[in-house]
């Protein structure tokens, strides 16, 4: 595959979507650096999350920064990226965009709320609690009809999943 570099994309969804399975194994196959952007919130949103406290924009504004920062960083080396973030609403997309310095691709996990559910209460280890899925559904605007956003749905296979998602980049890539 031809790969405009530097591509930054963002795996996206609610928690339970599967934004750390994809966006490692989509890194993978596109040959480049994954990071997980759960891996960037500071210690408090970790911990209110882990209370069952949903996030504020206040809270998820400096995130936003850090994953932009990523982004922008990848590209700065003239490396693509894959980088998961939740990146629920347009706002915080926008600014992911903004941050990023270049044009930012996302690939958008969707499914069933029975599917979401089912899958954060198989996890563990994870600080975000299956209770805080509501207000995830809830804050999230869908990014379809965006720029630059792929969908997948996630009742599939890890691999269907990553193999649809690549196909729809690949699109995106050659118009």
């Amino acid at each position: 595959m031809n790969l405009k570099k530097p591509a930054a994309i963002v795996v996206m969804g609610v928690s339970g979507s599967g934004k750390t399975s994809v966006g490692e194994r989509l890194a993978e196959r596109l040959g480049c650096a994954f990071v997980e952007g759960d891996r960037l919130h500071p210690a408090a949103n970790v911990a209110k999350m882990a209370q069952g406290i949903p996030l504020t924009d206040d809270d998820r504004w400096p995130w936003l920064d850090l994953v932009g920062g990523e982004l922008a960083g990848a590209r700065g080396r003239d490396e693509s990226v894959v980088v998961s973030c939740s990146a629920l609403r347009r706002a915080y997309r926008d600014r992911l965009r903004q941050a990023s310095g270049g044009t930012l691709y996302f690939v958008f996990l969707t499914g069933d709320p029975k599917v979401l559910e089912g899958r954060m209460g198989a996890r563990t280890g994870h600080f975000m609690p299956a209770s805080l899925l509501q207000s995830q559904l809830a804050t999230l605007e869908s990014p379809e009809g965006e720029a630059g956003v792929v969908t997948v749905d996630i009742d599939a296979s890890l691999d269907d999943i990553v193999g649809k998602a690549f196909e729809g980049l690949e699109k995106i890539w050659r118009a």
